[in-house]
């Protein structure tokens, strides 16, 4: 079975995580959940679900201050690691090296085991050092996917948005799923 480390850091737009969690649940993917304290508190802002709901999505949730735990080891076999929603502060983290969380730990093993690490930044407006942390990013083998909604679709919903956006981003992981809608098709 694959493995993917799903990271849910506390941008606004914590949806994106959790929908990738639900996407994921019928496939032979085991999921790995790493939330950080300002993801859950998020949470209580932007969803109507509980913190123990969105952890049940995951097969395996591990805590945020477990620096120890088997996500953090580069033996730990994987797809690599997605981070719906990236913050500003986790993609900083990230680039520095310097990792405060498991979250951020997880994210750096995923760069030196050269694994796929896809970042959905969220945030706007950009100021120089946050377009110069998502090109070193991108240097050192990240993605930057920000979820920008693909309008080709013709959406009626948030969640058809959100479905979009989560679903490009698992593209880059060659997760094909029969919700993505790709241009040109019906």
């Amino acid at each position: 079975m694959e493995r993917l480390i799903i990271g849910i850091s506390g941008a606004s737009g914590v949806q994106f995580g959790v929908r990738a969690l639900e996407l994921l649940a019928p496939l032979p993917i085991e999921t790995h959940l790493v939330m950080s304290r300002s993801a859950e508190l998020t949470v209580h802002h932007e969803l109507d679900c509980s913190i123990d709901d969105i952890r049940g999505l995951a097969d395996y949730w591990h805590p945020i201050k477990n620096v120890g735990a088997s996500i953090a080891s580069g033996s730990f076999q994987n797809l690599g690691m997605l981070v719906a929603p990236c913050s500003i502060r986790t993609l900083g983290e990230i680039v520095s090296g310097v990792t405060s969380t498991l979250l951020t730990r997880a994210a750096d093993v995923a760069l030196k085991e050269r694994r796929r690490l896809v970042l959905m930044v969220r945030e706007t407006p950009l100021h120089l050092g946050h377009l110069r942390n998502m090109v070193a990013a991108t240097e050192m083998g990240a993605i930057i996917a920000p979820p920008a909604p693909a309008f080709y679709t013709k959406p009626e919903t948030v969640d058809e948005l959100v479905t979009q956006s989560i679903s490009r981003a698992l593209d880059l992981f060659s997760i094909d799923l029969p919700e993505t809608r790709r241009w040109t098709e019906s």
